[in-house]
């Protein structure tokens, strides 16, 4: 067979190198506040270049003028009386979820131009915790957290709420609103979604808090992460109707593959296993995305457990009584250098009733997973992959804490790294996760172009540990929310991530290089390939000559002007399809 040697295809195809996604720091806007959430949630304006973030230190909107990289300007928006929480831009306009000086009464979706001036604004359900922009733009969809007071004696509905805006924003009024709750799952939810708020007296419509909000790119569903009940509810948004809530299930740690390092009290880094240990994924930042005609969620899976005046739900391993035949090690396990300073639920893995647990239920998966968004069942989870990451990158600092660059295992005991921000981007014909850990810190990049075998291809770290955590050369610190800008929107016509730090109060810029991904691609050759992986044919996106290569980079045969090629005659592994331009696409022969 024909062998190429073009060193492009050597690069680009990394056969020769582990495939490399890097992220580069073009520059940092600093705040000045820390651990204020100075800087959370991000929105960018691809025609005037303008950076919108949430200041909740301030309640404000800043406005970051980025045209020019080298000389950001700041100004800002001044919001009214509350508590801002978030903020995304389409078309134009700014929205902003505002929670009420009362959190537990309704909020406000306020809108404004993108110079600042106030256009209109709607009344929503309670602690509106997320705001975003449909993709066609004709909606905006809100998740109501509705939390409870300190002593949970008023616990609103959690609720979700669609603003019709296609009468255009300027003509929005509350007739426009829908806020959606869930009262008819009260008597009728799946066993896997956890309800156990106010010493289980709260009805499910009361326990389920929304969090976050992902879209299908069709604008016919809202997929929203209820984070404390380990669940995702699914709105149809034509029908504007809660269709299901669906729980996420638990992580076993006994599995090869999750190992986790559980004590911040062993003076060493040791990464096990346990049985009778589980996960509870508890997403924070959801995000939807197709691949192959197939549709996906992926989710940072942070963890989250309540702490209220009358009800908390947490509680280290050493300080419950584990059922004798479940754990008969029980006594070992508790010891604070293996399990005992474990943080899991206090209210769920008494299986019997009896007072001892038969099973442990640990906050958060340390892990990203992604989801059959049409079957709701779990396509990969990252496992182990990102805490040992930490670990290999920088052991002097691991599992540390987002406020003290003194905090060796730190958070151990607790949530590991803490995956709590998630992008997708996609770029050169590849698709992309940026996964943002709140506690250590950085950005960690996935190639997920095959959802089912995802590779981690990058890892960066902006924090400055030679200094104190608040001395203001620390860097970034507790990334809360992540944006990639394709390079035909970006200030300076690269593919960038724009990355808002709650706790430095900082927003990054980072330009992204690869040695696998063919950047120029993006502005206006890419193609995708789909089903991936596959067993016979695969599509591809646009109509052209393909050359099908092996990962040595032996041509196995090239097509005539086609939109699919036949993959059935050879065996299973991953090739390359390279188009008359040059580029490439990875496929899966199963």
């Amino acid at each position: 067979m024909k062998k190429i040697t073009i060193l492009f295809l050597l690069v680009a195809c990394g056969l020769f190198a582990q495939n490399q996604v890097d992220l580069q720091l073009v520059n940092t806007y600093k705040t000045g506040i820390f651990d204020d959430s100075g800087a959370e949630i991000l929105a960018y304006d691809p025609t005037t270049k303008k950076v919108f973030y949430t200041n909740a230190s301030l309640n404000e909107i800043g406005v970051l003028d980025v045209s020019d990289l080298n000389n950001i300007t700041k100004t800002e928006i001044t919001l009214p009386a509350g508590g801002v929480n978030s903020v995304d831009y389409a078309n134009g306009h700014i929205a902003v979820a505002l929670e009420d000086t009362n959190k537990q009464a309704n909020g406000q979706v306020l809108f404004y131009n993108v110079n600042g001036t106030f256009v209109s604004s709607v009344t929503v359900g309670a602690l509106p915790d997320m705001v975003t922009f449909s993709p066609n733009e004709q909606m905006v969809i809100t998740a109501n957290e509705g939390e409870p007071n300190d002593d949970y004696s008023v616990d609103p509905l959690g609720s979700v709420s669609i603003i019709d805006i296609s009468g255009g924003i300027a003509n929005v009024s509350q007739s426009d609103v829908s806020t959606l709750d869930f009262t008819a799952f009260n008597n009728n939810i799946d066993s896997l979604v956890r309800i156990n708020g106010n010493n289980g007296l709260a009805t499910v419509a009361e326990d389920l808090e929304p969090e976050y909000v992902a879209v299908s790119e069709d604008n016919t569903k809202a997929y929203v992460a209820l984070q404390e009940n380990n669940a995702i509810a699914i709105v149809d948004l034509t029908q504007k109707t809660i269709t299901d809530v669906f729980g996420l299930g638990y992580k076993d740690w006994s599995v090869v593959g999750n190992e986790l390092d559980a004590s911040d009290k062993r003076s060493d880094v040791h990464f096990t296993s346990y049985n009778n240990l589980y996960g509870m994924y508890m997403p924070d930042a959801t995000k939807f995305f197709s691949i192959g005609g197939m549709n996906y969620i992926a989710t940072a899976n942070e963890g989250d457990g309540r702490e209220y005046d009358n009800f908390e739900d947490e509680e280290k391993v050493s300080k419950l009584s584990l059922d004798t035949v479940a754990f008969p090690n029980y006594a070992e396990l508790q010891e604070d250098t293996v399990l005992g300073r474990l943080n899991v639920s206090a209210t769920d893995g008494d299986i019997d009733g009896d007072g001892d647990f038969e099973k442990l239920f640990a906050f958060g998966g340390r892990s990203f997973s992604i989801w059959n968004a049409d079957t709701k069942t779990l396509v990969y989870d990252s496992g182990d992959e990102i805490e040992k990451k930490v670990f290999a990158d920088d052991p002097m600092h691991f599992n540390s804490t987002n406020d003290d660059n003194d905090s060796f295992k730190n958070r151990s005991d607790n949530k590991g790294p803490e995956p709590e921000a998630i992008e997708i981007g996609k770029l050169g014909g590849y698709t992309l996760a940026f996964v943002g850990l709140e506690r250590q810190g950085g950005i960690m990049t996935f190639d997920i172009s095959s959802p089912n075998n995802p590779m981690l291809v990058g890892y960066t770290n902006n924090r400055n540990w030679a200094v104190d955590a608040d001395d203001g050369t620390a860097g970034d610190l507790g990334p809360e929310d992540i944006i990639y800008v394709n390079p035909n929107q970006s200030p300076n016509g690269k593919p960038m991530l724009l990355v808002a730090n709650e706790v430095s109060g900082t927003i990054s810029f980072f330009e992204i290089t690869s040695n696998f991904i063919s950047i120029e691609e993006a502005h206006s050759t890419s193609f995708s390939v789909y089903p991936n992986p596959t067993q016979n044919i695969v599509k591809m996106s646009a109509k052209d000559q393909y050359q099908v290569l092996d990962l040595n980079g032996n041509v196995m045969f090239i097509t005539s002007e086609t939109q699919q090629v036949d993959l059935s005659k050879l065996p299973s592994g991953v090739y390359f399809l390279q188009n008359s331009k040059g580029f490439y696409a990875k496929v899966i022969k199963e």
